[in-house]
């Protein structure tokens, strides 16, 4: 038996994980990511201002990771983001691969509060990327 609805390039597992992120209560994060023109000399040195940018994910799901043993350390948190999201993303900014996108992000903001990205995993299954896990890190405002 052969799929034959018209879905393009959207697999079963990306379907899978985007309907199984919307249906926990997936929200969206806005990530803020520097200008793709900065590879230049002159951005290098300052001559050229380096413009940033805020692009949408949507759906994301937070999760709380374990606190660490140290006081004072900041809260670490899981993000598992749709894999058709970021695809979309990448091609809406022109960038070569999802690594490229999250390299380039400078911070993460899920309802009002800002994170960094620490790692970065994609879950495959058939060949294609489904799911990203993003392990990311609470900001304080005496961190910054």
């Amino acid at each position: 038996m052969s799929d034959t609805t018209s879905r393009g390039s959207i697999s079963a597992p990306q379907l899978l994980a985007d309907a199984l992120l919307r249906s926990v209560g997936g929200g969206s994060a806005r990530l803020r990511v520097t200008g793709s023109n900065t590879n230049s000399t002159q951005a290098e040195v300052g001559l050229v201002a380096t413009a940033f940018a805020e692009t949408e994910l949507s759906p994301v799901v937070m999760r709380k990771l374990r606190p660490s043993a140290k006081d004072g350390d900041a809260s670490q948190w899981e993000m598992l983001v749709s894999a058709t999201s970021v695809q979309a993303r990448i091609r809406a900014l022109d960038l070569p691969s999802a690594k490229a996108l999250f390299a380039m992000t400078l911070a993460v903001t899920v309802a009002g509060n800002e994170y960094l990205i620490e790692s970065v995993a994609a879950n495959e299954a058939f060949g294609k990327v489904y799911l990203y896990r993003l392990t990311l890190r609470e900001v304080h405002a005496q961190s910054l």
